[in-house]
């Protein structure tokens, strides 16, 4: 049986493609940001920072696509939901775009300074964040509200590993002054981490939202 599309599909798949590609292309800025630190690379870490007018742009057509559906489609309650969880999720990924810009930032200054010799598990935090991202992506292109409530409690994971680094982090510098500058720029960047994963968490909450219609924000989870 071949499936009708209404005129509204069409501007509803640009805006999935859409949301996708920004989505990938703050996946790239949070890999391409940890590897410029990891490997000491400013000339990457200088690439993200340039990049992000491009995640800027691409933010601003998903606002005028929403925009445009919403005045000229008269949506379905279904079809406005998941508008609805496209506006309020453009901008979280705009802003984790934003957080890995500041990571590059922080490894511009960190590789001004001698080399620390380790750097804990903050890839391991970012892994767990970028794949928390991919899956709250993979969730919303998919309507997959019980996917999306997994990658939810991935966030209790990367919260776990920030504290971690955190006591890590600063009992290096208590015990050794000659570190504090540079783990006060790692500091920073594992509260970007941090950060990302809030964001994640928020959009997997519009997902469920669009795939259900149920609002999650300050649920307890055991009751989920």
């Amino acid at each position: 049986m071949t499936d009708h599309l209404r005129p509204i599909d069409h501007d509803l798949n640009r805006l999935r493609d859409k949301l996708l590609m920004l989505g990938g292309r703050a996946e790239t800025a949070i890999a391409q940001a940890i590897r410029a630190l990891v490997e000491r690379d400013s000339e990457l870490a200088e690439q993200v920072i340039r990049d992000d007018d491009k995640i800027d742009q691409l933010e601003n057509e998903v606002d005028e696509l929403c925009i445009d559906i919403l005045v000229l489609r008269q949506p379905t309650a279904s079809d406005l939901r998941f508008v609805i969880a496209a506006v309020k999720t453009a901008p979280a990924i705009e802003r984790i775009a934003d957080h890995a810009v500041n990571i590059a930032r922080h490894v511009l200054r960190l590789n001004q300074e001698p080399q620390l010799k380790v750097y804990f598990d903050i890839p391991e935090m970012a892994r767990i964040v970028q794949q928390m991202l991919l899956d709250g992506l993979d969730a919303f292109t998919s309507h997959d509200a019980e996917k999306a409530l997994e990658t939810i409690r991935h966030d209790d994971h990367a919260d776990a590993l920030y504290k971690r680094i955190y006591d890590e982090l600063i009992h290096l510098m208590a015990t050794d002054s000659s570190t504090v500058r540079r783990g006060a720029e790692l500091l920073f960047i594992i509260k970007h981490l941090e950060r990302i994963a809030d964001y994640v968490t928020n959009i997997c909450e519009q997902i469920v939202y669009m795939a259900r219609g149920e609002v999650i924000k300050h649920r307890e989870w055991p009751e989920l």
